[in-house]
């Protein structure tokens, strides 16, 4: 804990480049050492000594905009810290992401932040890391029944519930339609209980109906624009549809717009990318859930260079991932609307008050 004690004391080397954010956070970060629970991480390791802790980041890719935000920052803080960070990105390919796995493990590694193309399909892998006693975190989403030491995210039910609360707010009668995010990830079956919380008590009481449910087998646009022009028969009205992420929102909305119905159908998304919160104050798409990433990757940062340096890291909840019940952390999403850009996206220094309204009229 020397660097962070240092850090908390002296203020990090970069902390210009994020301002009072940045410290602000790293000050809740290692001031939440005082909870109760401790995480247990994986088998004794010899001590990495007064040397750099090595930080292994395997990311799935950087097709949605928010993963180089997110390496960015946890890079940025994970050197305040000390610590390296070694980088590989699996291009959406899960056998790739396993080999990439397996050669960070080979150089040597002290912790393994993942962010999984396929729940399932990772879990091997990172439960080889836990054997070879390299602590493994899971980033944002969750690896399937490998027991990880940590599993750091957004409330990801509350994310669909968010976005299912303010349509229904909108709309509170009508039909609807769910755009899930990838049936390989654990998060999309996470906000699609937070859709179904709200809307079912509406659907058995008549009042909403849902026209359908899209399951796509990755992030893939093309591949729901295909299914979602089958549901929009014609002469039928859509009132509001419910899309996993941003990206997956866009395509809604372009399908929509080829069809003359951008305007008649709220539209919500997640991630509040740049071109989505564009879209929100143009109003061709109603809402999206704004996660402040610099909070997620300055945390998860610093939990895995204590992670790599064998101290105890303690958090909130568990979670279960469909074996064990792992050690969760989670960070609160935030609803954005064309009323609330200002107060929360704008305000924040996520976007720029130039580029949100940069299409439209003054």
């Amino acid at each position: 804990m020397h660097n962070a004690k240092h850090m908390l004391q002296h203020g990090p080397k970069h902390v210009h480049q994020f301002g009072n954010f940045y410290f602000s956070l790293l000050i809740i970060l290692f001031a939440a050492s005082l909870s109760l629970n401790l995480v247990s991480c994986s088998k004794a390791r010899k001590p990495i000594g007064d040397r750099a802790p090595i930080i292994g980041f395997s990311l799935d890719s950087l097709v949605v905009e928010r993963w180089r935000r997110d390496v960015d920052s946890f890079t940025k803080a994970a050197h305040d810290l000390g610590a390296e960070v070694v980088l590989r990105v699996a291009n959406q390919d899960a056998s790739t992401q396993i080999s990439q796995v397996k050669e960070l493990l080979n150089q040597g590694i002290d912790a393994l932040v993942i962010i999984p193309n396929d729940a399932e399909k990772l879990t091997e892998v990172c439960r080889e890391a836990k054997r070879r006693g390299v602590p493994v975190m899971s980033y944002d989403r969750l690896v399937h029944n490998a027991d990880v030491d940590l599993y750091i995210s957004f409330d990801n039910e509350k994310v669909g519930s968010l976005q299912a609360q303010a349509a229904s707010e909108a709309v509170p009668s009508g039909t609807y339609i769910i755009v899930n995010g990838a049936i390989t990830d654990n998060n999309a079956f996470m906000i699609n209980k937070g859709f179904h919380t709200v809307l079912d008590p509406l659907i058995q009481s008549g009042r909403i109906r849902l026209a359908g449910e899209i399951w796509p087998s990755d992030w893939i646009s093309d591949e729901v624009r295909t299914r979602f022009e089958t549901l929009l028969q014609p002469g039928q009205k859509i009132d509001a549809v419910l899309c996993g992420n941003d990206m997956l929102a866009e395509t809604v909305i372009s399908v929509l717009s080829e069809n003359r119905m951008v305007g008649k159908t709220i539209v919500t998304g997640q991630d509040a990318e740049l071109a989505a919160c564009q879209r929100i104050a143009e109003g061709s798409q109603f809402a999206t859930i704004y996660k402040p990433i610099d909070a997620l990757a300055l945390k998860a940062a610093g939990f895995a260079v204590m992670m790599a340096r064998g101290e105890k890291v303690r958090y909130d909840n568990k979670i279960d991932d469909g074996h064990y019940k792992v050690p969760y952390i989670a960070l609160e999403p935030i609803l954005v609307t064309a009323k609330t850009l200002g107060s929360t996206v704008i305000k924040d220094g996520f976007h720029t008050r130039e580029d949100v309204y940069r299409n439209v009229k003054r």
